[in-house]
């Protein structure tokens, strides 16, 4: 039994457009970061999807809408709230054959942005003047180093990979083919552990916003697609 893995950035966010640290800050998507995940979905729009995961943060949400808005299943999002009191309850679809016309989404903090503490908000391009583009780069790309008040790589990898491997995985194991729209530095934790990549390559890691990178899972095992 083998199941498909798609990974998906998100487009790109006002923010990025404007180069300001984003990190937990809510921000939405772009005008072409909406049109990244469109065309971003039409390349996966043949893959049967049965779950969805994303963070919640709305460009995320946003990204995971739009990607499988041209998907040939026609089946529609639903986000879930497990343990949300009346959300949940008051949620509850009652027609057998509109259930069997969506596909739950379900978000998660774990697959939140890297937070970049007191970076958030600010210009890149003026904090690397102030800071230096050796430390700019130092908080941006190193495994472990960490801007002020925020987390390296590392810290967020060890929330992202853990809900990956408890809470999705075993969704793959029983032959579900899951969508995951994150950010990149979540995804990066993720990839990491999907190519057996070293600390080095990790922070050299880029994923494109907007872009899929699809995996087949089997007998344990994983496999790359595209």
């Amino acid at each position: 039994m083998t199941a498909k893995l798609i990974l998906m950035r998100h487009g790109e966010s006002v923010w990025n457009q404007l180069n300001l640290f984003t990190g937990w800050v809510d921000i939405p998507l772009s005008e072409k970061g909406i049109a990244e995940s469109i065309e971003g979905g039409k390349k996966i729009q043949k893959i049967s999807i049965d779950l969805v995961f994303t963070s919640t943060l709305m460009r995320a949400q946003m990204t995971a809408v739009l990607a499988l808005l041209h998907h040939t299943s026609g089946k529609i999002p639903v986000f879930q709230h497990p343990g949300e009191g009346k959300l949940e309850e008051w949620g509850t679809i009652y027609s057998d054959a509109a259930k069997a016309k969506t596909i739950p989404v379900y978000t998660a903090c774990e697959l939140n942005e890297r937070m970049y503490g007191k970076l958030q908000g600010l210009n890149k391009k003026e904090t690397a003047m102030q800071f230096g583009d050796e430390q700019v780069h130092t908080w941006r790309r190193s495994y472990d180093g960490k801007p002020p008040e925020g987390e390296s790589l590392q810290m967020t990898i060890a929330r992202s990979l853990p809900y990956f491997q408890n809470k999705i995985v075993p969704h793959l194991e029983q032959g579900k083919n899951v969508l995951i729209a994150a950010h990149g530095n979540s995804l990066r934790g993720i990839v990491m552990h999907l190519d057996g990549l070293s600390k080095e390559e990790v922070a050299k890691l880029e994923i494109a916003t907007g872009v899929p990178l699809v995996y087949e899972f089997g007998l344990g095992k994983w496999k790359k697609v595209s």
